[in-house]
């Protein structure tokens, strides 16, 4: 069994065909060309999660074997040393991932072994549900209908006993230096189920809030999805048995996220380019200085230095900021959205590369069912409409925790003068405004 983004015992199916062999090799290969880039977040949550799952197989009488190199040697070489026939996964729609496999596949059949598909990391398999037309959705609404038509299996029981086969060469779990001030959250299967239950016990309840960064009204599940720690499909189980509307609306959640996917293994090009290309046209700036002062949460607006603090502190921003912030880099700085989705990329502990990349992609307005280019947010009322009493840009922003509460999300027009250690706006929203309307006229000719 060759895990992947699927860091977990209960309802993975194709865990449970490698368990009806009569012996089965848990295996996890740490592969460069995903492990390099990866930035500090990620690279320590696998990690952690990886002895999390070590540790529940151990519990069973197993052990995962860890591997360091290229799949297409490496799930070779440990199949033919257990005398392996199949080596199971769990399909990857990803474009560097659907590539992989193609190739490991090749390796594997040059030795007489079969390499067995079953499942994937999604409710719903992209590529599986059509437009009438039998092409792929454009739109989120019309593909979120289909989604939920088409349906999905119940979740399956983990293996309730197994043969396991151990592998004499394993290469232990990295030990990852986080950066100071750096922390994240707990990582494994069973911390995914304790966070799961605590959401449907009482977050559930508070998830119309879900949109202020100052409460505590989303689930958090988005890195557990991520590795797969839990299947959506585990949650959408759960969720059948609640008929409130914020049910519904997590539902609606997961949907995007499965679209986003789905859009993605149709355009693996939008990984990286432009989805609309007519937005690769339009005059950007290069980086410089600006770019830097966006990272690091100096730009002098508080919603947007708050948001870019709170992701080099716990590798996570909430997502009503990840909009505000996406947005400012591309119409108040007018920088390119691929700057932004690095950086997201290479802090998220939760960086999943088909929802990042569309979601920058919506902002921008050169994704699919985006929001229109025109839609500039504003960084002063989105932080009093959605932080109204500043809580959350005191939480990160030091500087401003004793700032007139009129003032916090302007503290520019405090008569009292910008606190000590806050920088002064690196741009005028209402000039950048104007500047971004203007470059948006420019490839319409």
């Amino acid at each position: 069994m060759w895990f992947r983004r699927d860091l977990r015992l209960a309802d993975n199916p194709a865990l449970l065909e490698a368990c009806a062999a009569e012996g089965v090799l848990p295996l996890f290969v740490l592969d460069d060309r995903l492990w390099g880039p990866a930035g500090p977040s990620r690279r320590a949550y696998l990690a952690a999660s990886l002895r999390s799952l070590d540790a529940s197989l151990r519990r069973h009488r197993g052990r995962l074997a860890v591997l360091h190199g290229d799949p297409a040697r490496e799930v070779v070489r440990a199949a033919r040393e257990v005398g392996a026939s199949r080596v199971h996964v769990a399909a990857d729609y990803g474009p560097y991932g659907h590539a992989r496999d193609a190739e490991v596949e090749a390796a594997l059949a040059g030795h007489g072994i079969e390499l067995a598909r079953t499942g994937s990391p999604y409710a719903v398999a992209p590529g599986r549900v059509r437009n009438g037309s039998g092409q792929p959705f454009k739109v989120y609404t019309p593909f979120s209908k289909a989604w939920a038509e088409h349906g999905w299996r119940q979740p399956v029981d983990p293996p309730d006993a197994a043969h396991w086969l151990t592998f004499e060469e394993p290469v232990k779990v990295p030990e990852v230096d986080l950066p100071e001030g750096l922390e994240l959250p707990d990582a494994g299967e069973e911390a995914a189920r304790r966070r799961w239950a605590a959401f449907l016990d009482d977050g559930l309840a508070h998830y119309g809030d879900r949109d202020r960064p100052d409460r505590d009204a989303t689930s958090r599940m988005s890195v557990h999805l991520k590795w797969g720690e839990v299947h959506p499909r585990t949650l959408l189980a759960d969720l059948a048995a609640h008929r409130s509307e914020a049910a519904t609306t997590y539902r609606k959640e997961l949907a995007w996220r499965e679209f986003y996917a789905d859009v993605l293994f149709a355009r693996p090009d939008s990984a990286r380019d432009y989805l609309r290309p007519e937005f690769a046209r339009m005059r950007y700036d290069e980086p410089a200085d600006r770019l830097s002062a966006w990272q690091e949460g100096r730009t002098g607006y508080p919603v947007v230095d708050a948001g870019m603090r709170q992701l080099r502190s716990i590798g996570w921003m909430h997502n009503r900021v990840r909009m505000i912030v996406a947005s400012f880099l591309v119409k108040d700085l007018h920088i390119e959205w691929q700057h932004g989705a690095r950086h997201f990329m290479h802090w998220l502990v939760d960086g999943d590369l088909a929802s990042n990349q569309h979601g920058w992609q919506w902002v921008a307005g050169s994704g699919t069912d985006a929001s229109p280019y025109f839609r500039v947010f504003n960084p002063v009322t989105q932080g009093k409409k959605f932080d109204p009493d500043g809580a959350y840009v005191r939480r990160w922003v030091p500087a401003l925790r004793d700032v007139d509460p009129r003032y916090v999300h302007e503290p520019w027009e405090d008569p009292a003068g910008l606190p000590e250690g806050y920088p002064g706006r690196i741009v005028d929203h209402a000039e950048e405004r104007r500047e971004a309307l203007d470059r948006l006229e420019e490839i319409k000719k």
